[in-house]
């Protein structure tokens, strides 16, 4: 995975509570495993009409939000079934980020082990950043190490995360690569046991 240390970019709102998984990546589309090529289903039933032309009135079609890579979206997102398939599909359309009031539970762990940073922040700052993000300039700075986001009109905030999750983002890290960093640990314990 690729690291997660600062990033920089353009923010799309999307005022809705309760957006389940079904929402984010239908079930018609889950045929594969491979983590990549969903990005193109991604809120497929909203996104475009019945004759498959795009939906004016959704959000991610408007002209100011193409090319956002942080999402900031309302209360309970991603919530529904546990399929993975949903973090791919919002990293496949360009999402590196979701700022949320609250996530489910499964799916925020889902974005952490696949590279996709989850904020948690206060309603009140979800509002306005939702306000100003249709302004199609507004943009964010995200600082994983300094845990803060600060947007281009100056205001600051600060997120809490896991210090687990947080070294993992850091350095781009699965759950098998940090294992793998305790190789010469587990070598040694092996050497020892082994006798």
């Amino acid at each position: 995975m690729e690291p997660f240390i600062t990033h920089t970019g353009k923010v799309a709102g999307m005022d809705r509570n309760n957006v389940d998984t079904d929402q984010i990546i239908p079930k018609q589309f889950l045929k594969s495993i491979e983590r990549t090529g969903f990005g193109k289903y991604a809120f497929f039933d909203w996104r475009f009409e019945a004759d498959g032309s795009p939906n004016p009135n959704f959000e991610l079609n408007r002209k100011e939000n193409e090319g956002a890579s942080i999402l900031v979206v309302n209360e309970n997102f991603g919530c529904g079934s546990s399929r993975e398939h949903a973090p791919w599909a919002l990293q496949d359309y360009g999402f590196k980020a979701i700022l949320a009031p609250s996530f489910a539970d499964i799916f925020y762990n889902n974005c952490l082990k696949n590279g996709m940073l989850p904020i948690v922040l206060e309603k009140s700052v979800i509002e306005y950043l939702l306000k100003e993000a249709n302004d199609a300039h507004f943009e964010c700075t995200i600082s994983l190490e300094e845990q803060t986001i600060v947007d281009s009109k100056g205001f600051k905030t600060e997120f809490t995360i896991d210090s687990y999750w947080k070294e993992m983002l850091i350095n781009g890290w699965d759950e098998i690569d940090k294992t793998l960093s305790y190789e010469q640990q587990i070598k040694e314990h092996e050497l020892k046991t082994a006798n």
